[in-house]
């Protein structure tokens, strides 16, 4: 008999436990779901997504929710001797306890486990009515609270974010609130519920494997669970495209298990986006009985490559970056949070939406924040196709975890599940212990000596427990069920040292924003070995704006509603303050939502840049081995410092990010740091003894010959006000090289500081670089006297043009700073955000609206939305 699954993601009711009305039950549209959800489809919350209703839907997180289904027994599963059924709970959050006909079958308390309960002799057959189904989650709010009072007395609970109940609660601590997304505790279904009828199953396919140091073999075995009884054997096939290139017959032992090696010569290895090719090996094991009869079958795909993460002693410290197949790659990307604040409700298609944002953008890595949850099959699967490296966090967050027995038993089985669901994908390259739990450790003084106690007992007993789960549990859980995947106990950690350190490990850089507010031009200066997160905050476009906000009257910087989206800390005088310091201040909603974009953009530009000209000229010279802005997305309509919106709407940050990853790049940097440090002197940075240099980075895996032409433009006039520097240049392979060395615009006497300065007659310049191969420019870039708000940006002779073909074609008689099209829901843009020089001409190719409808703005443009019209 052949495994039959029968979903129950209909039919289902839910109430609030408490509510005695005749009308209590609700319909559920569908499972999975969430209680949020379900309440909003019965008009019974307002959207917690719009205004500020965040704050009239918190009653929910204190309820008892029901959740009820009523289903017949499908067709088929019988009471057959030998045959089993099972009811499988893919996810249920949090506080789950469930019965099925009157009879209690399971209680969960962690929303990351699965459940599979055999229900054979409970299920109502041949006509004996419906089954009735039924789940009651308790608060996951209220029992946080509960277990601090329970576990106080062994363990000091601290939460850097929100409050400190989520901490003994396995759940996405997210959705306790952050400094980005709303407080929605949720409760409900949140992945799958099936029916499942067999006489055999297949439990587990794992192909543990090992890419040989050659790259000329993968090998390693082939592992099958299976469950039940009656099965005899396991086929297995590998499968390239349409040709099979291994398959084995294999008998199940009395164990249920079945074993083989395997060897591929040659393989074709997965790479890494923009190294080479994603190939994916589609492997099917089938489970047959005696008489060769089919029970169960299983396909997935997967990938074999070679990752090592190179951490040696060299004369920076200790290195950190990410070998993949033998070839070294710095990993320029993103961090993610959860999509949606309501998990249960994001698709698989917007899951490969939010990947494909990824790889247009030129970015190879996404790391997977901790504080989220593990992440959906889905977005793996498009991380496999499109070549996104995935750094994964395990699901811990700016907390002290405590190590009590209970706890470690769900976070065993929780690491267990979880790493057997994603081993197969071969974008995840890194497993991490959590996200900023050492720092609370360095903020509260908790106990660590990481030199003198390696005694991993010892460890719970010291006020920071939770290093046993990040130096012991973890590391071990890995070695077991994911091995050739890099574990790392922290992000940031680096050999037990203080998390800022920039000589070693990861580093959270936020000293640009948080911490001293440096500047951004100053990223030269706070690189690290690898920098997992840093950011700058930005609003959205002004569609999202005034779709989250209903009210007309609360469409301007500083409204109450506008201000309460926002959930940075000081994010007013932050984000005042940058732009203060470098933008000429305009505080309607229109011409400040393109300031604080242009402000983000700046920052991406110049971190991205310099910490990738960091990455030396080969090995033992890498510097810093990558960074990934905080962060990608939002998980609601909000101001953060995600660089694309809760709607898939990219910000100018995104396009930013995207030309400073080009596999070809060029960048210049020109002496910015003595502006507004202290006594305004706009006269040292931009007399003709300004110092430039210019390098070129490549990820190429040869060297590259190419046309570099430097140009000095006055912004006054638009003329060249120098000679213009053309060479011949190389390009390193996989690396940066100066390609103009440091060095004085012209003469180096500079200005008569006798005279008077006027800035009405001064003639500051961009030096504006590009970079051609066989003729076609590939990279640019304009650096510009620093700080932009020093400059006089009128009568700029900007030209839109529409060029057909979903194409717009703008050119400027004066050098023009952030050139922004205002992007709604649905638009694709192949680039945004950009300057413009005279003498060439930006292309833009539009996709999803009339090209004439497109409304955009730039600095000192005459009026804040321009369109070709206007």
């Amino acid at each position: 008999m052949a495994l039959l699954r029968h979903e129950l993601s209909s039919g289902w009711t839910f109430k609030q436990e408490d509510d005695t009305s005749e009308n209590s039950w609700l319909p559920v549209p569908k499972i999975p779901s969430q209680v949020h959800v379900d309440l909003l489809a019965n008009d019974k919350i307002p959207d917690p997504f719009l205004d500020m209703n965040e704050l009239a839907v918190q009653w929910v997180a204190e309820k008892t929710w029901v959740y009820r289904a009523s289903f017949a027994t499908p067709a088929g599963f019988s009471d057959a001797p030998g045959s089993v059924t099972d009811l499988v709970f893919e996810g249920l959050d949090t506080f789950a306890k469930v019965t099925l006909n009157g009879t209690e079958i399971l209680r969960s308390d962690n929303m990351f486990l699965s459940h599979r309960v055999g229900v054979s002799r409970l299920l109502k057959r041949g006509g004996g009515g419906e089954n009735v189904l039924e789940i009651v989650f308790d608060s996951a709010l209220l029992r946080g609270r509960q277990l601090l009072e329970e576990h106080a007395h062994e363990h000091r609970f601290i939460a850097r974010q929100t409050e400190p109940g989520r901490i003994p609660v396995r759940k996405a601590q997210y959705h306790w609130g952050w400094d980005w997304g709303p407080i929605l505790v949720t409760a409900g279904v949140w992945k799958p519920v099936f029916l499942e009828h067999y006489v055999a199953r297949l439990e587990d396919v794992w192909v543990r494997s090992e890419v040989g140091a050659d790259l000329k073999s993968a090998s390693g075995q082939v592992i099958v669970k299976t469950a039940g009884s009656g099965s005899a054997k396991v086929s297995v096939k590998f499968a390239l495209d349409d040709e099979v290139v291994f398959e084995r017959d294999l008998d199940v032992a009395e164990d249920g298990t079945a074993q083989t090696d395997f060897c591929l010569e040659n393989p074709q290895l997965w790479y890494p986006l923009n190294t080479g090719p994603q190939t994916l090996y589609t492997i099917t094991a089938t489970l047959h009985d005696l008489s060769g009869t089919p029970l169960a079958s299983q396909t997935k795909r997967t990938g074999f490559r070679r990752a090592e993460l190179i951490q040696e002693p060299d004369s920076l410290g200790k290195s950190f970056y990410f070998r993949i197949n033998n070839v070294d790659v710095f990993a320029g990307g993103s961090c993610w949070i959860p999509a949606d604040s309501f998990h249960a409700s994001i698709e698989a298609a917007r899951y490969r939406a939010w990947a494909g944002l990824m790889a247009a953008s030129n970015q190879n890595m996404l790391r997977v924040w901790g504080g989220g949850v593990y992440e959906a099959d889905a977005l793996m699967d498009a991380c496999d196709e499109l070549g996104v490296m995935v750094w994964h966090d395990f699901c811990f967050a700016c907390g002290s975890y405590p190590a009590y027995p209970s706890f470690l038993a769900s976070v065993e089985q929780e690491a267990r599940q979880n790493l057997r669901r994603l081993r197969g994908h071969p974008s995840i390259v890194i497993w991490a212990g959590n996200n900023e739990d050492y720092q609370v450790q360095e903020r509260y003084q908790l106990e660590y000596r990481f030199d003198e106690d390696k005694d991993p007992q010892s460890w719970l007993g010291s006020s920071f427990p939770a290093r046993y789960l990040y130096e012991y549990l973890l590391p071990k859980i890995v070695e077991e069920e994911s091995p050739h995947t890099v574990y790392h106990p922290s992000s940031p950690w680096g050999d037990g040292k203080p998390t800022a350190d920039p000589t070693v490990g990861d580093i959270h850089q936020w000293n640009i924003w948080h911490g001293a507010m440096n500047k951004y031009q100053d990223a030269h200066l706070l690189t690290g070995r690898f920098v997992s997160e840093f950011g700058m905050e930005g609003y959205p476009h002004l569609s999202t704006t005034t779709a989250m906000l209903t009210s007309p009257s609360q469409h301007r910087p500083g409204s109450m509603t506008l201000d309460f989206r926002n959930k940075a800390y000081d994010h007013e005088r932050r984000m005042i303050t940058y732009i203060a310091e470098n933008l000429p201040i305009a505080y309607d909603l229109p011409r400040f939502t393109h300031l604080t974009q242009l402000m983000q953009a700046e920052a991406m530009s110049f971190t991205y840049k310099a910490w990738r000209r960091d990455w030396g000229s080969g090995t033992g010279t890498r510097g810093c081995g990558g960074a990934l802005v905080w962060q990608l997305n939002d998980c609601w309509p909000t101001v953060s410092w995600a660089v694309v919106d809760y709607w898939l709407v990219p910000k100018p940050a995104f396009y930013a990010i995207a030309r400073a990853l080009r596999t070809l790049d060029v960048g210049v940097r020109r002496r910015v740091d003595e502006w507004t440090k202290c006594h305004a002197d706009p006269t040292l940075g931009a007399g003709p003894a300004a110092e430039f240099e210019v390098w070129v980075a490549s990820g190429r895996a040869d060297a590259v010959e190419g046309d570099l032409v430097v140009r000095f433009i006055s912004i006054g006039t638009g003329r060249e006000v120098k000679r213009r520097i053309e060479k011949r240049v190389v390009a390193g392979a996989n690396a940066t090289t100066d390609v103009v060395e440091k060095q004085a615009v012209g003469d180096s006497v500079g200005r008569d500081t006798s005279v008077p300065f006027r800035p009405e007659e001064d003639d500051p310049f961009v030096i504006h670089a590009t970079l051609a191969v066989d003729g076609a420019v590939v990279a640019e870039d304009t650096t510009w006297p620093q700080p932009l708000k020093y400059l006089e940006f009128s009568d700029r002779g900007v030209r839109v043009r529409s060029a057909g073909e979903g194409r717009l074609v703008v050119s400027a008689e004066k050098p023009v700073k952030g050139f922004v099209i205002q992007e709604e829901r649905g638009m694709k843009l192949s680039d945004n955000g950009f300057d413009v020089v005279p003498g060439e001409e930006r292309v833009v190719r539009v996709e999803g609206i009339d090209v004439e409808k497109l409304r955009w703005t730039y600095l000192g443009a005459p009026e804040a939305s321009l369109g070709l019209y206007s």
